[in-house]
């Protein structure tokens, strides 16, 4: 037999070896998920065309997730299209997840053809491209560094954020006063919400902690007739804030600048902090509080408004539990390098530490699982678009980030919350004595 027949058939038992798996999965595991694999035959064998299937397109694939089974090798593999979705998204795929537990599940799976049909790959080659092997490690701390991070994600390009974001480019959880609210609606309602929780009044001052693409500092002059002054290290969205600023004549009322926050100086009637929290890092926690403290004017009002993980999880991250660290770890390096985040607790307790007093906490969760998928559904539909502006594998990596944040907010492995404080003073804080006004 020669060499090329041999490998031949030893490809061709691998192949049969793992149809068998990928049969006794799908009657124990996953009964509603078909397979495409990289000879064209699927499991089951009469899957049809229109059902929803995993596709896998090579057996390298396969031998580099037996090899290497974590996130890192998962999201290389999706982003270059070697495992990939037919018939749905990354949404029908949780959809289809099992209720049991995990363990439960392991306890009825055939542990001898699994270990036979991952030994039959274990010799066979990755294959490639492995395109997120080139990115580093994230890491934060000092300015320049921050700065880094911040370009690695926000100056990505202000066209890519526009095939998904609202018309006003708001980059933070919508506020849905209807859940069939469009995504436009919702973020003006945000918008609005803040402006109104910081009981903001005409000629007050306004700092805005990393402002974005200027929607909060443009709306809250415009609405509220403040003299707001917003402050990034991003510099495209630096650059179409300005213009924006220029284009609403909101010249005499609204300045930016490019500026790390702990560098301002003056102070400030109400500050607000929008989805920039989570850039900080928890080392960095101290400094941040104290320098609010410092910008805002006695009685001031703060609004932090940040994405936070439940105590119990934030607990078994900090002291380094390996799934729990996995997919945080990938976004912090592939998304998002150098952020961290915080629990809620921990970020009320920071507040009080610091001469805050807490006088409200709003839990939007469910506003940010929509915000997230319709983000999401947006950047899909817009695929082609985006793959222009950042190129494929980008566009794939974002559309499943958004996905699985979608779906973490879905099922309350994070949440996110609006925390209203004051500098603290002696004697009445000066807000209504009920919120009613706010949800009128």
């Amino acid at each position: 037999m020669s060499i090329a027949a041999s490998t031949d058939q030893r490809a061709a038992r691998r192949l049969d070896a793992f149809r068998r798996l990928l049969t006794h999965l799908g009657e124990r595991i996953l009964p509603d998920v078909g397979f495409l694999l990289w000879d064209g035959s699927t499991v089951p064998a009469d899957l049809s065309p229109k059902a929803f299937a995993v596709v896998i397109a090579d057996e390298g694939a396969v031998a580099a997730m037996i090899r290497r089974p974590n996130i890192d090798t998962f999201l290389n593999l999706w982003i270059t299209r070697r495992f990939d979705l037919r018939n749905g998204s990354l949404f029908d795929l949780a959809a289809r997840r099992p209720k049991a537990r995990t363990r439960t599940l392991m306890k009825s799976l055939d542990k001898r053809l699994a270990f036979v049909t991952a030994a039959r790959f274990l010799a066979v080659p990755r294959g490639g491209p492995w395109p997120l092997e080139a990115v580093g490690k994230a890491s934060g701390g000092d300015e320049a560094k921050n700065k880094e991070n911040i370009h690695y994600h926000y100056d990505l390009s202000n066209r890519f954020y526009e095939l998904f974001l609202d018309p006003e480019m708001v980059y933070s959880c919508a506020y849905f006063t209807d859940w069939s609210n469009d995504l436009a609606t919702a973020q003006v309602d945000k918008l609005d919400m803040i402006c109104r929780k910081l009981r903001l009044k005409p000629g007050e001052s306004l700092l805005d902690i990393g402002s974005g693409w200027g929607a909060l500092v443009c709306h809250a002059a415009k609405h509220y007739g403040v003299r707001a002054h917003g402050v990034t290290l991003a510099e495209e969205q630096f650059a179409y804030a300005k213009e924006k600023v220029v284009r609403l004549g909101l010249e005499d009322k609204v300045t930016l600048e490019l500026r790390d926050y702990t560098r301002l100086e003056g102070s400030f009637d109400k500050i607000a902090s929008i989805g920039m929290f989570e850039h900080v890092g928890i080392a960095n926690h101290p400094t941040y509080f104290r320098t609010i403290h410092r910008l805002l004017k006695p009685g001031g009002l703060y609004l932090h408004h940040s994405i936070a993980l439940r105590a119990n999880a934030y607990e078994r991250f900090r002291r380094g539990r390996r799934r729990d660290r996995a997919a945080a770890t990938a976004i912090g390096r592939y998304i998002f390098p150098g952020g961290e985040l915080d629990h809620v607790g921990m970020s009320v307790a920071n507040l009080e530490l610091h001469g805050f007093e807490v006088h409200d906490l709003e839990a939007w969760r469910e506003h940010y699982a929509r915000t997230t998928r319709l983000w999401h559904d947006r950047l899909s539909a817009n695929r082609d678009a985006a793959e222009r502006e950042v190129g494929g594998e980008k566009t794939r990596l974002w559309i499943a980030y958004l996905a699985v944040v979608s779906i973490a907010f879905t099922h309350g492995t994070v949440g996110i919350f609006q925390t209203l404080a004051s500098k603290r003073v002696r004697g009445a804080a000066h807000l209504p004595p009920t919120r009613a006004d706010l949800y009128r």
